[in-house]
């Protein structure tokens, strides 16, 4: 395939530096602004990368040649940022979450529908062989009738963390340790039991002066009739490596950070499979090789010039969203909730 899909990020904060190496790193993307309303940081991104900076992304869109606008803003702006790019004619590719309400994340997806564009999300965990694998022996029955499926999301972040932008642990920009840090996780244990069904939450403010919670313990209830227990926090010191488990009939197979640390099948004929990238890195930060990043740029950069649509679509970055606003009403009203 020839050519470059020609990229611009919105935001210039902590996870630009992911978005960043991912398009210098993806074959097919090309870096050619960034924007940021602290001018500062665009212009340290733009000094280092050669590309050009704006305070607007309207005027970076009108002054550009821009296939996609990576959305990185606080993720209550998500939608308002990426509808507005999809009304300019640029693709969009937006952070995790998509938004932090149902709402907004619906009118983000008509929204790139409605002007003709593409709408691809983040959700870097999908991407790595040990989930792949694990989601692919579940399908063919390796691990027998699953009864349980558990996901440990036990990270630190410190009332610093916090401070540092007045978004940060709000409900109407941020979200707690469920939708900043735990929507990963959540993401890809749906993904991988093929649906959540119902949740059971105990969501809770212990360490941190935040407006959302900081610990949470969710009961789950998988449509293939498995249960199960989501842990998220941001109190864990100092940080732990994110975990997995998943027990059947005939099989458990446990994998972290660093791959698999059981592959127990019944079929014996079935061998534990070879893992070539890693998860992610102890307290949810990123592994060395970014790769789940770089995967989802280059998926993007060539959705937009084969004409195909991204791997991690608006819907499907939607279900996270809903389980754990759906979560956020079970600790609230102190009852199960059932997804739609």
């Amino acid at each position: 395939m020839e050519g470059k899909a020609k990229f611009a990020l919105i935001g210039c904060g902590r996870i630009s530096v992911n978005h960043l190496d991912a398009i210098e790193n993806a074959p097919h993307a090309e870096l050619v602004a960034v924007c940021d309303i602290v001018e500062e940081k665009a212009k340290a991104i733009a000094d280092k990368y050669g590309c050009s900076y704006y305070t607007d992304f309207e005027k970076m869109i009108a002054s550009e040649e821009i296939d996609v606008c990576s959305i990185l803003t606080p993720s209550g702006y998500h939608a308002e940022h990426g509808c507005r790019v999809a009304q300019l004619g640029v693709n969009v590719l937006c952070e995790k979450p998509i938004d932090v309400t149902r709402e907004k994340a619906e009118k983000l997806i008509e929204c790139c529908k409605a002007n003709n564009v593409k709408l691809g999300c983040i959700f870097q965990r999908r991407t790595y062989d040990a989930a792949i694998k694990t989601k692919e022996a579940i399908e063919k029955g390796w691990l027998g009738k699953v009864t349980l499926a558990d996901a440990y999301l036990k990270y630190y972040r410190d009332a610093d963390y916090y401070a540092a932008d007045e978004w940060r642990g709000t409900l109407a920009l941020d979200g707690g340790a469920l939708m900043n840090q735990s929507v990963h996780g959540i993401d890809m244990i749906n993904w991988i039991m093929g649906g959540i069904e119902s949740v059971s939450a105990d969501c809770r403010t212990f360490a941190w002066d935040i407006e959302a919670e900081d610990t949470a313990v969710i009961r789950v209830r998988y449509k293939n009739g498995a249960m199960g227990v989501i842990e998220g926090t941001t109190t864990a010191y100092s940080g732990l490596e994110t975990l997995f488990a998943f027990h059947g009939t005939k099989g458990s197979i446990i994998f972290g950070d660093k791959g698999f640390y059981m592959w127990d099948l019944m079929d014996k004929s079935v061998p534990e499979p070879e893992i070539t990238n890693s998860m992610g890195g102890v307290n949810c930060q990123y592994n060395e090789t970014n790769f789940g990043h770089i995967y989802l740029v280059e998926d993007m950069a060539t959705a937009v010039l084969e004409g195909r649509q991204p791997m991690i679509s608006g819907e499907e970055a939607l279900k996270a969203v809903d389980i754990i606003n759906a979560a956020c009403k079970s600790s609230d009203e102190n009852r199960e909730i059932k997804l739609d």
